[in-house]
């Protein structure tokens, strides 16, 4: 009998073999003139020509020094988001904020709600731990340490439909798989610690979510720590028992760790969240969690604002954080389109900026906005396109200062140390797997300001770091063009 095919593995093999038949048709024009570094680098990492695509461009001049298979449609994985991150710094403004609304619905009298209280988010990203706690500051503020009722979640500010945080890789544990949220706790992330204790390693959550049953199944071993995440198999959680289990093994050597996982679907990891910072500090929660709307004909009790888009985006890229991006992403729709967001009004957004600023990226696939996808896709040309109108956008130092900065921060900080670059390009990175990608700017030896953008998309990807420093390192030193005179005053 003949196995079924995973729905997933399917579209997936089909969209490499469209990438392929790509390839086929798009010779490579400019291999003769191919640095022979870069060259020397793909060949020995075993990618052939076709499986790459890249543009070396000055900011400011109309033509590449360097190009090569610029059309092709690739996976850029993360780097989509600095597509998503532009449009939202001009369209939103730098200074844009989201809000969390809350409402007391009953008397207060002695420090005490005698009635529900309701949670309004609108999808605000940078709801950490510690800026929840000052949301709960707030509420502590207007005189409430008990509520002698209900938590009302009113999530109704995202429209999606029904996700599967693991339909990536299989990993819907992994905390970069977390699904976005109208209202978004902490990023999603259960936080763990993980300690050597005698012969056993005990887990301790940072925060004591209501009824997680943590299981340590860890066996203890004199290996060197190295790589102790990928050790850890198999992770599992039983929904039904609300147990999280740790299996594998972890090495002495370790010492403490912290493990960030995905375990709830955003809005019960923000109701567990809530509850548990609230009891933390004293306070007293005695009903139920309840999903409804907000009394919009009631003034609320105060109006909690995130942290400005500016700096929220310097976490966002730094760190390539994916449910960050995709809450982004959907509040453009809102913004566009009206609420609720949906990712159809997202995208409609994307649109819209892209033909103001007149930029044709008819190759362009977008599913969620953080390039955290299979079918995402764009070209190196559409993304030069992009960077130049970044550059020319009056936010441009917002941009350009929340990518990393190569070997000094970030997903960069211990990449291309060794080379010229160093210090000298803010690049935004992508990996997922089959997929190795860079864009943004490097200041070249001359002082100029170049658009560096690098795709791969070939299961020898992984092996890709030569190229790409290689490359950078062409990029530093080759790049200039003839400085603009300016005539003298008479």
């Amino acid at each position: 009998m003949s196995k079924k095919c995973n729905p997933i593995t399917f579209v997936t093999r089909m969209m490499r073999l469209g990438v392929l038949l790509a390839w086929v048709g798009s010779a490579s024009v400019y291999a003769g003139a191919l640095p022979a570094d870069v060259t020397k680098a793909l060949r020995d990492a075993g990618i052939p020509l076709h499986a790459v695509s890249f543009v070396v461009q000055p900011v400011d001049a109309t033509k590449p020094v360097l190009t090569h298979n610029s059309d092709l449609a690739l996976n850029p994985a993360s780097v989509m988001k600095v597509l998503t991150s532009l449009v939202a710094l001009e369209k939103l403004g730098p200074a844009f904020t989201w809000q969390t609304r809350v409402w007391a619905m009953g008397e207060i009298k002695q420090r005490t709600l005698n009635g529900d209280l309701v949670i309004q988010g609108e999808g605000d990203p940078t709801l950490t731990l510690e800026r929840l706690w000052l949301l709960q500051r707030e509420i502590k503020a207007r005189g409430i340490d008990a509520i002698q009722g209900n938590l009302i979640l009113d999530t109704r500010y995202f429209e999606l439909p029904a996700l599967d945080a693991g339909v990536l890789d299989g990993e819907p544990l992994a905390v970069y798989n977390a699904l976005p949220g109208a209202l978004l706790a902490n990023y999603n992330a259960t936080s763990v610690r993980l300690k050597v204790v005698a012969d056993s390693v005990l887990i301790t959550p940072d925060l004591s979510l209501p009824e997680l049953i943590l299981t340590s199944q860890l066996v203890v071993d004199d290996m060197p720590c190295g790589e102790w995440k990928d050790r850890l198999s198999p992770i599992t959680f039983d929904a039904v028992r609300n147990e999280l289990r740790l299996e594998g093994r972890y090495a002495r050597d370790c010492g403490e760790k912290q493990l960030n996982l995905n375990v709830y679907d955003p809005t019960r990891h923000f109701d567990a969240t809530f509850r548990a910072l609230w009891k933390q500090s004293g306070g007293e929660l005695s009903g139920h969690t309840m999903l409804a709307s907000a009394p919009g004909d009631n003034a609320a009790l105060f109006s909690f604002s995130s942290l400005p888009l500016a700096e929220a985006l310097r976490n966002l890229n730094k760190y390539s954080n994916n449910v960050m991006t995709r809450n982004l992403y959907l509040t453009l729709g809102a913004a566009h389109a009206g609420t609720p967001a949906t990712l159809e009004k997202s995208r409609l957004a994307i649109d819209a900026w892209l033909a103001e600023k007149k930029i044709r990226a008819p190759e362009l696939v977008l599913e969620n906005g953080a390039g955290l996808s299979r079918i995402e896709r764009i070209s190196a040309r559409s993304l030069v396109q992009i960077l130049q109108a970044a550059y020319a956008s009056p936010y441009f130092s917002e941009f350009e200062s929340a990518l990393p900065i190569v070997a000094v921060d970030g997903t960069l900080k211990r990449r291309f140390v060794d080379t010229p670059v160093a210090g000298r390009a803010h690049l935004k990175s992508g990996t997922l797997q089959d997929v190795r990608a860079l864009a943004g700017y490097v200041l070249n030896h001359s002082g100029q300001r170049v658009i560096f953008v690098m795709m791969i998309n070939h299961p020898n990807a992984e092996h890709g770091d030569g190229a790409q420093r290689a490359l950078l390192t062409w990029a530093y030193a080759h790049s200039t063009q003839p400085q603009r005179t300016r005539r003298a005053k008479k």
